[in-house]
């Protein structure tokens, strides 16, 4: 195993820099985020030798069975997204700054343009964004530019990351006020849409919700442009492909996570904010846009158009800062797209919905344990426990599964509660294992 650095070398950096070593150089960091040394043996290795040595020290690792959801989802991805994404042609590419050289990047943007905006029922997209937390923060920004309102109305329902990314847009604009649309059954309150709409830039509301459950949207843009405000709606992909798409509830713009669409899980991502409006918002659409053209010889063309972004007009004049995309995330969930196709991802997202509601109906069939809300749901739903839901958890955890996430540290009024998630990938066998590990955790 070859390291550049000699210890001199090492020493030389430090000395340089005013450090006395490397722990010292790290003292700020808490020691709990910070990797324990690989207890490797003194003597060198050739590489065949650390190969074994490294596969016997990651096969300690434990990957539990899991149902956690809340926003990142296990999915089947086929193998021929990762075959199509690894070509050295896409993998390798960088911004398609000259179009002329980068005809197969935009065209590959462009079709992932277009399968959100199908999949969003929306009449624009851009080119993707860091996740779906930006996205939605993006959203409702614009929204702030287009009223010129600072009042932000949301469902209690939305993930609360999403609007602690919105927060750090605004921690500096004390001007800013949020009003939380609180839950009647898990879901949001209507009655209360219009008192709290007054005088607001948007509502933003999430469906299904952070907790699963599938908000109502029936009437609710109508009451949002009563009041002059914008619709600003987030959803998972797959679910639409069995339920109403944001543009067919007359949302403005409507934002989700494209992680599951062929992208795996992973410690912090990369993931992929999807992101559509009306065509009347076109221009408020952070990032890129590529658009469909013609050359000087008639033939079709790919082009980067309509860039609101910072690197090419004014600064105070720019929808965002976000200048980047996420290329081959966005082209991983195009292929995956194409690879099921509308009938395709309609049973995809039955099949969740079924996973989901097998799941529910064997956890809360355990003495003491119960379904908190009784409103429908997809992917995931939230189950009252006997006890604490984090000792159960950890319970669990040593006889290998996961049985969800504790939701008492972020929704304190729903009690001792789970928030438990079964996609595609869970098998008969799977579910009744994890009933079996609440029953002994009990």
């Amino acid at each position: 195993m070859y390291t550049p650095h000699t210890k001199k070398d090492k020493e030389e950096m430090l000395k340089t820099i005013g450090a006395a070593s490397f722990e010292e150089l790290v003292k700020q960091v808490p020691a709990k985020f910070l990797w324990p040394k690989i207890n490797l043996p003194a003597e060198s290795l050739d590489e065949a030798q650390a190969a074994a040595r490294m596969a016997g020290l990651a096969a300690k690792n434990c990957r539990p069975l899991s149902f956690l959801g809340a926003g990142a989802y296990e999915r089947y991805t086929p193998a021929a997204v990762k075959a199509i994404t690894s070509r050295t042609e896409f993998l390798t590419a960088y911004t398609p700054y000259q179009p002329e050289a980068s005809q197969g990047t935009l065209q590959a943007i462009y079709e992932f343009q277009s399968t959100v905006s199908a999949l969003y029922a929306m009449d624009c997209a851009n080119a993707s964004m860091y996740d779906g937390a930006s996205s939605f923060a993006e959203a409702v920004r614009a929204t702030v530019r287009v009223t010129g309102r600072k009042k932000i109305v949301y469902s209690a329902g939305v993930n609360p990351q999403y609007m602690d990314t919105l927060k750090t847009y605004f921690a500096h604009s004390p001007e800013y006020t949020y009003v939380k649309v609180p839950m009647n059954n898990g879901v949001m309150d209507q009655a209360a849409l219009p008192a709290l709409l007054e005088g607001a830039a948007c509502l933003a509301v999430q469906t299904p919700n952070f907790l699963g459950l599938i908000e109502d949207m029936n009437g609710v843009a109508d009451l949002v442009k009563k009041a002059g405000a914008l619709l600003v709606a987030a959803a998972d992909p797959v679910s639409l492909g069995i339920l109403a798409a944001p543009g067919e509830y007359g949302a403005d713009f409507a934002v989700g996570e494209g992680q599951s669409l062929g992208l795996p899980l992973a410690y912090g991502g990369p993931y992929l904010g999807l992101f559509s409006c009306k065509k009347e918002h076109v221009r408020q659409m952070p990032g890129r846009i590529t658009g469909l053209t013609k050359d000087k010889d008639g033939k079709r063309g790919f082009v980067l158009t309509l860039q609101a972004r910072e690197q090419h007009i004014r600064r105070d004049k720019a929808a965002s800062n976000i200048c980047s995309n996420e290329a081959l995330c966005a082209l991983a969930a195009t292929v995956y797209s194409a690879l099921y196709g509308p009938e395709g991802l309609k049973e995809l997202a039955e099949a969740n919905a079924g996973a989901a509601a097998y799941t529910a109906e064997r956890l809360s069939s355990i003495k003491g344990c119960s379904l908190k809300f009784k409103g429908p749901f997809f992917n995931e739903f939230v189950l009252s426990v006997p006890g604490k839901a984090a000792a159960l958890r950890e319970k669990a955890l040593a006889r290998g599964v996961d049985i969800g996430l504790p939701l008492a540290p972020l929704f304190p009024e729903l009690g001792e509660t789970l928030l438990v998630c079964a996609t595609e990938t869970k098998t008969e066998a799977d579910i009744l294992k994890l009933e079996a590990a609440i029953k002994e955790a009990i």
